[in-house]
């Protein structure tokens, strides 16, 4: 974080502006495109919070629900979303129910985040990771894996086993046990990568389309998600800090977005 960002402009118009410094060059546009939010037609300064803390999680759930949806869902009966509290899982759910054609989600979650999961509203069932037998195994499954769990995910797979028809392996929220074990089914699991979904997007629907697509999206859910986000609000980097370290622990609470003004 800081105070300041320096940038190289290089294709700029009143609604986008590219970075086009050298140390950049490297990455996927995305990466180096930022939003003129004065020229956005209907801009709403109220929803800066949202758009700052959700915007580029629920544009990966948008990505994620489109990818499987390109897929026809791979052949799916239920989406088993694992780490079902955090904002991209969020995301995703809202985005499948949503959609009357995709196959209901099933939340992947602690103990002691199922009652917030389950008050959600977005998913069909909710199961914990410590009772995978909950997961209905006769059941063809697609897995939205944000968790990076190597144990959970490992016994998931197991327990599917044939049923397991596809892996997208998104996040790491559980980054100390990421290794895998002898159940993960490997030949039907790849990571996932947005940036890379929607310069696919760019070339088979033209420029533009797949930002005014995920926008729309983020729009409504990100007003929708007002009904369970709490912001909290701190000032200045000790409390930055603090903050930083709640969550590198896993304290922070799922509901909550905190905002950091330094």
């Amino acid at each position: 974080m800081g105070t300041h960002l320096m940038m190289t402009p290089g294709k700029t118009s009143p609604e986008r502006l590219v970075d086009a410094s050298a140390h950049r060059a490297m990455l996927p546009p995305v990466y180096n495109s930022y939003a003129r939010v004065g020229a956005e037609p209907g801009y709403d300064p109220a929803l800066d919070d949202l758009r700052a803390l959700l915007f580029p999680l629920y544009a990966t759930s948008f990505c994620l629900y489109d990818f499987l949806a390109d897929n026809n869902w791979f052949g799916a009966a239920q989406a088993i979303i694992v780490s079902a509290s955090s904002k991209t899982a969020i995301g995703l759910a809202a985005a499948l129910k949503q959609d009357p054609s995709a196959p209901p989600a099933v939340g992947l979650t602690s103990a002691r985040n199922q009652a917030m999961v389950e008050g959600l509203g977005l998913y069909a069932a909710v199961a914990t990771y410590d009772d995978l037998k909950a997961i209905d195994a006769a059941a063809p499954a697609v897995i939205i894996d944000m968790s990076g769990n190597g144990k959970v995910l490992s016994d998931l797979h197991a327990r599917l086993g044939d049923n397991m028809r596809y892996c997208s392996n998104v996040g790491v929220t559980h980054y100390e046990d990421n290794q895998m074990g002898p159940g993960f089914i490997r030949e039907r699991s790849a990571m996932f990568f947005a940036p890379a979904h929607i310069q696919k997007r760019a070339k088979e629907w033209g420029p533009g389309v797949f930002d005014k697509k995920a926008f729309a999206f983020w729009r409504e859910a990100a007003q929708e998600s007002r009904r369970w986000l709490k912001i909290e609000r701190a000032k200045g980097p000790a409390a930055m800090e603090a903050a930083f370290h709640r969550v590198r622990k896993g304290e922070a609470r799922p509901e909550a977005g905190v905002m950091v003004d330094l």
